[in-house]
C-alpha cells in the first residue's frame, strides 16, 4: 500500500538541528504528560483492581511499585503509539507543527509504521549514545540523523504560511 502524500508539496529544505530540537523540547512536556495519565491509569485503576486499596498502598509503601517492567512496557508502546500516530497521519507531532517541520519520504509522502518504529528506536539509541545520533546531522551532507538515515525518511523545514487557506 502506498503512502497517502502529505499536503503541502514541494522541495522543502532539510529542518536545522535547533529547530528540531525545540520540537523535540516541546514533545518532551507533552511525553511526560502523557507518562503521568499512563501512569495514574495503571496505578489507580488497573492495579487498585487486582490488589485492592489497601494492598496497594502495602505494595507502594514496600517500593514494591518502583519498578514494573508491566508499567514500563505500556508506557513505551503508549509513547510510540502518540508518535507513530502523528508522524504516519499527517508527520508532524505538535511540537513539528508549532515549529513548522515536518517528517516525510524523499517523494513527499507520509511514513508508514515501519519507518515510525525505527525512527523511534534509533532515536532513544541517539539519546542513549549522549545526542550523538542528533550531532550527526551536522556532518551529514544532507543534514540527516540516524533515525533519518535508518528509517528513510527526512525531516524538512515547511513554509511559515503552510496554515493559510
Amino acid at each position: 500500500m502506498r503512502n497517502h502524500p502529505l499536503s503541502p508539496q514541494g522541495p522543502f529544505p532539510a529542518a536545522g538541528l535547533i529547530r528540531r530540537l525545540a520540537a523535540l523540547f516541546y514533545d518532551a512536556f507533552l511525553s511526560i504528560a502523557l507518562m503521568m495519565v499512563v501512569t495514574l491509569l495503571y496505578q489507580q485503576v488497573i492495579l487498585r483492581f487486582f490488589y485492592g486499596s489497601e494492598a496497594l498502598k502495602a505494595v507502594a509503601e514496600s517500593g514494591g511499585l518502583d519498578r514494573d517492567p508491566i508499567l514500563a512496557t505500556l508506557v513505551f508502546f503508549t509513547l510510540f503509539a502518540f508518535f507513530a500516530k502523528f508522524w504516519t497521519h499527517n508527520g508532524q507531532t505538535l511540537g513539528m507543527q508549532v515549529w513548522g517541520v515536518r517528517i516525510q519520504n524523499s517523494d513527499g509522502s507520509a511514513i508508514d509504521l515501519w519507518q515510525a518504529l525505527l525512527r523511534f528506536l534509533i532515536a532513544i539509541m541517539s539519546w542513549l549514545a549522549l545526542g550523538l545520533g542528533y550531532w550527526w546531522m551536522l556532518w551529514d551532507r544532507q543534514h540527516r540523523t540516524w533515525h533519518d538515515i535508518y528509517s528513510e525518511s527526512q525531516v524538512v523545514q515547511l513554509p511559515k504560511n503552510i496554515h493559510k487557506k
